[in-house]
């Protein structure tokens, strides 16, 4: 340990001796190709059937094929960083654990905190999706079957219960098991996908891609909602235009979250010094290519104009612009791809939350009963109070435009890591490297500096909800966890 109060660190070594704990040890089942397999399969999600029509539609026209790029390249330069944390320091925790290493303490929990509305929040949003594209699919099949029914005062989404509790009970029998799961679903949604992708082509327009920025449009509603940035520099909103370009890389940035989620799961990987950084890096290329194929085709088959969100509140889809051009059987395809990506997404969001939630336990910054391990390996307590909280969540409470929370999350836990990478380097030069991020420092500082980017651009309202969300974290730390941590413990048995 060193230091003392909120920045006492806790030591590489001692993290790495953690693992092999009895009551809190991980199995080491997974191979390069799982984490790959994981890394794509919360990547991709209903993001690429969604989000791409809808913010070409109302943000950025056809140049949300740039933004898409945007956003790959700040997410590339994170991920470089990721690889040779993880690689370095091969525990449970991801960001959290990294930021324990070099920042100290209070800094971690900070973004263990910031970790759990990334994660579970996210888990929650995703799994009423998957609910709403269940009745879309049973009523393919001719049931209608609504997966939201009332029950007194509320509305109950059994929809979103049953794949909560399913995906849990296969994280707690155990990863390699989930994995093998996940790669079966996976191939059926990167299928769907593909086929999405060589069929739309033959209807692709290149008259659409004109105007390929479209001219700025004042804000349809308050400050609040444009992006911090465009109020900030003085314009008048962020929809499409040049602010409205970089608004959609901010807000498309939310279908690339995930790689870092193969970071939570070093510790249960075999050879992790080597695996971890191909499992990160080989999943954020393929679903970029993915990515920027889709959205070259959306936007060259309709005009963008017919994408935006229309005067009854529901966004278009890849669906829209396929039956638009008589293609209606697409629908039905992308109804069941939609479906099977956002399965596997659900499951990986969880297991990356259960994984901080059991690191925060082993450091005892919040019970550490979760930390305990069950006779598969797995950290059963984590898992069922993470599957308890995603139910009530998203069982019984409707999902709100929650996206951007989990964005401005996420980039700032990026953040932490890029500058972590050059204090390690420094502070540890000694320590070995089964990954090293190129040109340190600069590819570290061209990360921060992305995704600061990325975060100007969201809106004022996501900023002012972040901060409350981060208060009510420091709460919590000063109530608990500052008292009941393991470092807290151990120095006082050396006074």
């Amino acid at each position: 340990m060193a230091g003392s109060g909120l920045w006492r660190t806790k030591s590489i070594e001692q993290s790495i001796a953690d693992t092999d704990e009895p009551d809190t040890k991980l199995r080491k089942d997974l191979t390069a190709w799982d984490l790959t397999v994981f890394g794509v399969a919360v990547v991709i999600g209903a993001g690429i059937f969604t989000v791409t029509a809808s913010t070409a539609g109302n943000v950025a026209g056809p140049s949300v094929v740039i933004a898409f790029v945007i956003a790959a390249i700040a997410c590339g330069l994170a991920a470089l960083c990721y690889a040779e944390f993880a690689s370095t320091v091969p525990v449970a925790g991801s960001a959290y654990t990294f930021s324990y290493a070099t920042f100290g303490e209070f800094v971690a929990w900070i973004i263990g905190w910031d970790l759990v509305l990334e994660f579970a929040l996210a888990a929650a949003v995703v799994a009423k999706g998957w609910s709403a594209y269940l009745s879309q699919v049973l009523g393919l099949f001719g049931l209608d079957v609504p997966t939201i029914v009332p029950i007194g005062p509320v509305d109950f989404d059994w929809g979103t219960v049953l794949i909560v509790l399913v995906l849990g009970t296969l994280l707690a029998v155990g990863t390699k098991l989930s994995s093998r799961f996940s790669q079966v679903i996976t191939a059926i949604k990167v299928a769907v996908v593909l086929l999405v992708i060589v069929v739309g082509i033959g209807y692709i327009k290149a008259a659409n891609y004109t105007p390929f920025i479209p001219p700025a449009q004042p804000a349809s509603s308050g400050s609040l909602n444009q992006s911090l940035f465009s109020l900030i520099a003085g314009g008048q909103s962020s929809s499409f235009g040049v602010f409205g370009l970089l608004a959609a890389a901010s807000v498309l940035f939310f279908a690339f979250i995930g790689f870092d989620i193969v970071a939570t799961t070093a510790e249960e990987t075999r050879n992790p010094q080597r695996n971890v950084p191909r499992g990160i890096l080989g999943s954020l290329g393929i679903v970029t290519v993915l990515y920027v194929a889709v959205s070259l085709v959306v936007t060259g088959m309709e005009p963008y104009t017919k994408l935006a969100t229309g005067a009854d509140g529901v966004k278009k889809t890849l669906a829209t612009a396929f039956a638009d051009n008589g293609v209606h059987w697409a629908a039905a395809v992308i109804a069941v791809g939609a479906l099977a990506g956002l399965t596997t997404v659900v499951m990986v969001l969880l297991l990356g939350q259960t994984r901080v939630l059991f690191a925060m336990g082993r450091d005892g910054l919040i019970p550490r009963g979760l930390a305990r391990t069950g006779k598969h390996g797995t950290p059963v307590r984590s898992t069922i109070l993470v599957v308890i909280a995603v139910v009530i969540a998203g069982g019984f409470f409707p999902s709100g435009e929650l996206e951007e929370m989990v964005n401005v999350g996420t980039l700032f836990a990026f953040v932490l890591v890029s500058i972590g990478v050059v204090v390690l380097r420094r502070t540890r030069p000694d320590l070995p490297r089964g990954f090293r991020t190129p040109l340190v420092p600069v590819v570290p500082v061209l990360a921060v500096v992305a995704c600061l980017w990325l975060m100007l651009n969201l809106a004022v309202f996501t900023w002012v909800r972040f901060v409350i969300w981060m208060a009510l974290g420091v709460v919590v730390y000063f109530a608990y966890g500052y008292r009941k941590s393991a470092l807290a413990a151990e120095a006082r048995t050396r006074v």
